[in-house]
């Protein structure tokens, strides 16, 4: 019997065309690999991307409500997300992500089908960005309000944004640093300026008297502006040693994110005697002019577009590296695989994610956002099951990063977050959930037509996907015996 540490044997000739393979991609494409702070930023742009939209928390529910919500729903919601993104991402480290995790968990089909959700969730979502980017625009252009001017800016902005991100500059190099420095900067200008102003029990309000509660609105706020933690983990494969990177990308994006949310909103609530009401998206830049001056609030409505722009590449990188993920595990034709010569990015998933943006981003922001957030969920649900089955049917494949707790621990760490996620999903309009039908049916119909495709072999596919489950499958538990990582 080998030894419980023994890597799992592989043929001589795939082990040494793999070593090849693998070698001469490093030797190409090292110096477009993600190193530690960009991949810090583009975490923090994907869950994120600032403090801006979490006004509506406190016009819905109240000042503590509100400051209560930023400070916890990190530990319920965004913590267990980042854990089991950080475990799963180190396992398999390759492009694919969370559809490598159901594929592995509960087979293709499964894995296809999170790949559905997700990329429709991703894309339907960018649109939003354009639209907030010409929405703080306006202010101060008012041309952009309506008509043919904010249909040009709408669209110019969407392919703009397409093409840096398909030179790379906001993927791997540092602008996404500088994006979230330029961002978040006036947020801290307000907070250091606002100390001498501050009264502490203006923190504990419970808003104006009278004032009827939202609690809709507050927990989609929340769940708003704390989401999108495992997407990065699509991208694995371009992360420099992701084992050791993606956990303290995780961690350091994490603190940051929440840190610039509670900081400015305890910022602005004690410096201020506010009216509740008035606590609309964009009332943190007129809370900027109250307390600085009115160069801060131009300061912090430049700072909405920067941040839309680092979210919006974010989110298209996510969505364009997925279908190559797909395209490497065998879900979708090679063809997604193929990549600039030039800037080593996946054009056709740049191209066809842009596209799919484009065609949504006049749909209106509301029902943008709650068809986004629907399809997240249901993946996100397929996502802890991937995890808790994973944990208890293969307890010994190799975890580089493993939550720190058992399996009945790592039930329980999903269980809460489960629950917000069917209480968000419940509130959605009748007309959120024939979208989402219709989506869900598409991707199955989508499954099951690039299997016939597979079988005719009227498309050339990769075979990785089919190969690498057999070998999960065959892990010998009884044996000791452990998996090499993606």
């Amino acid at each position: 019997m080998e030894n419980s540490a023994q890597i799992l044997e592989e043929p001589k000739e795939t082990i040494n065309n793999n070593n090849s393979n693998n070698h001469k991609k490093l030797n190409n494409n090292n110096q477009r690999k993600l190193t530690l702070l960009p991949l810090i930023f583009l975490i923090h742009f994907q869950a994120s991307g600032g403090p801006f939209g979490e006004e509506p928390a406190v016009k819905a529910a109240g000042p503590l409500f509100a400051i209560l919500g930023f400070l916890i729903f990190p530990f319920i919601w965004s913590i267990p997300q980042a854990l089991l993104t950080a475990e799963l991402a180190t396992a398999f480290p390759g492009n694919g992500g969370y559809i490598i995790w159901a594929s592995h968990a509960f087979g293709p089909f499964w894995g296809f089908l999170m790949g559905s959700w997700k990329f429709s969730s991703g894309v339907i979502n960018n649109a939003s960005y354009p639209i907030l980017c010409i929405d703080y625009l306006k202010l101060l252009f008012p041309v952009f309000t309506s008509g043919l001017p904010r249909f040009l800016a709408i669209s110019s902005a969407t392919f703009i944004l397409s093409f840096l991100n398909y030179t790379s500059l906001t993927i791997f190099g540092y602008t996404t640093v500088a994006l979230g420095t330029i961002s978040l900067m006036p947020f801290l200008v307000m907070a250091v300026a606002s100390i001498p102003k501050i009264k502490p029990h203006r923190w504990i309000s419970l808003g104006q008297p009278g004032m009827k509660r939202d609690w809709n609105v507050y927990f989609n706020t929340l769940f708003w502006n704390l989401n999108y933690w495992d997407n990065v983990s699509i991208i694995a494969g371009e992360v420099v040693q992701p084992q050791k990177t993606f956990p303290k990308a995780l961690l350091s994006a994490g603190i940051l994110t929440c840190l610039a949310y509670v900081i400015s909103l305890m910022s602005t609530i004690g410096s201020l005697e506010s009216n509740q009401e008035s606590w609309d998206n964009g009332f943190l830049a007129e809370a900027a002019g109250l307390i600085v001056g009115k160069w801060l609030k131009i300061w912090i409505e430049i700072g909405v577009v920067v941040s839309a722009i680092g979210v919006f590449e974010a989110q298209l990188s996510t969505s364009s590296f997925q279908l190559l993920g797909m395209a490497d595990t065998g879900f979708l034709p090679r063809c997604f695989q193929l990549r600039s010569k030039w800037f080593d990015t996946p054009w056709v998933g740049i191209l066809v994610s842009s596209l799919m943006t484009y065609a949504v981003s006049f749909l209106g922001f509301t029902n943008i956002i709650s068809v986004a957030n629907f399809l997240y969920g249901l993946g996100m649900l397929l996502e802890f099951s991937s995890f808790i089955w994973l944990r208890w049917k293969h307890p010994l494949l190799m975890r580089p990063f493993k939550v720190p707790m058992g399996l009945i621990g790592s039930v329980v760490m999903c269980l809460v977050p489960t629950g917000i996620l069917i209480y968000v999903m419940a509130i959605v309009s009748e007309v959120v959930y024939l979208v989402c039908a219709s989506l869900t049916l598409a991707g199955i119909v989508g499954y099951f037509l690039m299997s016939f495709c597979k079988s005719k072999r009227w498309l050339e596919f990769n075979k990785i996907e089919d190969e690498t489950h057999e070998q999960i499958e065959s892990t010998s538990e009884d044996e000791g015996t452990v998996l090499v990582s993606w």
